[in-house]
């Protein structure tokens, strides 16, 4: 069954300024960060797992390091970039509140995207065919899924509340042709297939101060 790993990319190319600082978490081959050091000349670098997506970063001339993100991101320092990707990704993380409150802290802003199960078409072949859903949204036989962490967006947004992250922005889409996409506005939990969500990271003000960042 056909994947679409490059949904969102469009999006995320279109907020990160110029020049910004960037590190994309499970950037699989490399795809997303060669887009924005084209496009948007950002200083990138990357973290996979996989021997064989860095290999193939380091082929298109990336900084990319091998690691497991549930491990953590202690060799990083708090507010080390001013973008922190991870696209697609937490489902599969084993630790995702770990893994998040390290891209909290060392990103000024984090980009999170991620597969919305509460889809209606997910919920549809539970409800009638009483099957875990297998779509372009979820390709994988059940026994076979790197997912193992599913979850909505309505559950994202009240673990971000639980949690005091501040949601910059958010943008839920569907896919539209290989790897454009179409933003959802009306009961996104329901009729988005994807949730895409910018974050930030960056520490309050002192007390009696005002933050003003722009985005």
């Amino acid at each position: 069954m056909k994947t679409y790993t490059k949904i969102g990319y469009d999006l995320v190319v279109k907020l990160i300024p110029e020049n910004s600082r960037v590190l994309d978490l499970g950037c699989g081959s490399g795809d997303l960060l060669v887009m924005l050091q084209k496009i948007k000349k950002v200083k990138g670098a990357g973290v996979e797992i996989s021997e064989e997506g860095v290999s193939k970063c380091v082929e298109k001339g990336l900084y990319c390091y091998q690691g497991d993100i549930d491990e953590g991101l202690m060799d990083y320092r708090d507010n080390s970039f001013d973008y922190v990707i991870l696209n697609q990704t937490i489902q599969s993380t084993k630790r995702p509140r770990y893994v998040l409150k390290e891209i909290m802290r060392i990103g000024k802003k984090s980009i999170i995207s991620f597969p919305n199960f509460a889809y209606i078409y997910a919920r549809y072949q539970l409800l009638f065919q009483g099957k875990i859903p297998k779509n372009i949204l979820f390709p994988f036989e059940w026994y076979e899924s790197p997912n193992i962490h599913q979850l909505s967006i309505k559950d994202f947004e009240e673990f971000c509340a639980e949690n005091n992250y501040t949601i910059l922005k958010k943008f839920h889409f569907n896919i539209h042709g290989s790897s454009d996409s179409k933003v959802v506005k009306i009961f996104p939990n329901l009729f988005a297939q994807y949730g895409f969500f910018l974050l930030n990271g960056e520490k309050p003000p002192a007390k009696g101060g005002i933050s003003s960042q722009p985005v």
